[in-house]
């Protein structure tokens, strides 16, 4: 009993550790942590409020349609949350349409509700209320409810207007939410996406060069290098809706103007950094393929022209290293760094080049890696030149716009 008691309260503790924790993150920095709590925060007061409108002041029949509707289209940027409120109230509208026409030509019977429920799915169908579909039946389904319950023609219209009155409310409610408390910005999910990206590219470096150190690698682990660059697709596909939505959250959005001035290089830039660092993860997934050769026949010159060629790898990781800390509030300094780094795995490169020509290694035998590893090493090397190259200059651009908007 004692043992299991210890066990209890060990974990007792370490759930509250954890709860500590994820607490000490959304008060200390702004992540995932503090969004969660930012949107527990304005969803609760949007239901609130909408149910104090619903219930306290218009005495409705069914009040949980304000707050319902309110929490429901509380979406991660002001824009997306006027689109999805204008598609919810247009499928509601269109649900309670449905039953109030059926209704009142054929009655509440049985026969009416498979009628409404069938036009109404088929109306959920279509691609301009997207996501909002199902609400048409769901409208339409409580529409029914409440038709039935109500007793003569003119008590039925009207709780099938407040219906829709109370949707409205909820909506409005819900977006003046969104809108004025803390609007939601998604600028850090462009950084995001693209640290992510960074982080696994460094990784991926980080584990090749000391290997090619060593020598020729063997099959197993060029495979697995391979593998590791090949599911990178996925993590591309999540940077670019990161960046996506975070171009989006600019729209009547309240607070891009005054973020503007703090210096915020805009996304261009960072859509140019996402789409090197794509192209950056093919040319390494190309890179580990040229390694795999055949080793049938060994070649004294292999391991020297490996030591460099990891040299440069080790370069490229200290390059794919800055971008694991990319900050719009340090963009021109890590710009800069960047560019050194770059110039180094320059030299890295240039070294490699030169000890195929001292050796008089072949670059056009396709039965020796040289020439693909070569290659390869220059159009990595052209991407991260590209990446500091427009880090710099939107950097530079910011930094003037900062300053021009100051004076």
């Amino acid at each position: 009993m004692t043992g299991g008691r210890t066990t209890t309260e060990q974990t007792d503790k370490g759930r509250l550790a954890l709860i500590a924790r994820w607490w000490r993150r959304a008060l200390a920095y702004d992540g995932d942590e503090r969004d969660t709590f930012r949107v527990i925060g304005k969803c609760t007061l949007a239901a609130t409020l909408a149910w104090l409108v619903s219930y306290g002041a218009l005495d409705a029949r069914s009040p949980a349609f304000a707050p319902f509707s309110a929490v429901l289209i509380m979406q991660v940027t002001v824009y997306r949350s006027v689109v999805q409120s204008l598609r919810y109230v247009g499928a509601v509208v269109a649900g309670v349409a449905v039953q109030a026409a059926l209704g009142f030509l054929a009655g509440p019977d049985l026969l009416t509700f498979v009628l409404v429920a069938g036009i109404a799915l088929a109306i959920g169908r279509w691609h301009v209320l997207g996501v909002q579909g199902p609400q048409v039946a769901t409208a339409a389904f409580f529409a029914f409810s409440t038709y039935t319950s109500a007793s003569g023609d003119s008590q039925r219209l009207r709780a099938l207007g407040e219906i829709v009155l109370l949707v409205l409310i909820g909506c409005a409610i819900g977006i003046a939410v969104n809108v004025l408390v803390a609007p939601p910005l998604r600028y850090r999910g462009a950084e995001y996406g693209i640290r992510s990206l960074a982080h696994t590219l460094n990784d991926l470096l980080a584990d090749m060069y000391p290997t090619l150190r060593e020598g020729v690698p063997d099959e197993d682990t060029t495979a697995g290098w391979r593998a590791r660059a090949a599911r990178t697709g996925e993590m591309i596909g999540q940077a670019r809706w990161g960046l996506e939505t975070a171009k989006e959250s600019l729209h009547l959005n309240p607070r891009r103007v005054p973020r503007r001035y703090r210096g915020h290089p805009g996304f261009q830039g960072y859509e140019s950094v996402l789409g090197a660092l794509e192209r950056t993860l093919y040319q390494v997934a190309a890179l580990t393929r040229g390694l795999d050769w055949s080793r049938e026949e060994e070649d004294e010159a292999r391991g020297p022209f490996l030591q460099h060629y990891a040299a440069f790898l080790e370069a490229s990781g200290a390059v794919a290293e800055v971008l694991t800390t990319l900050d719009e509030t340090t963009l021109l300094p890590q710009a800069k760094r960047l560019d050194r780094l770059t110039d180094e795995a320059e030299a890295r490169r240039d070294d490699v080049v030169e000890e195929t020509r001292r050796r008089s290694l072949s670059l056009a035998d396709p039965s020796v890696p040289y020439g693909i590893l070569v290659t390869e090493a220059t159009r990595l090397l052209e991407e991260f030149r590209y990446t500091s190259r427009v880090l710099l200059d939107v950097a530079r651009d910011a930094d003037r716009s900062s300053g021009e908007s100051r004076r």
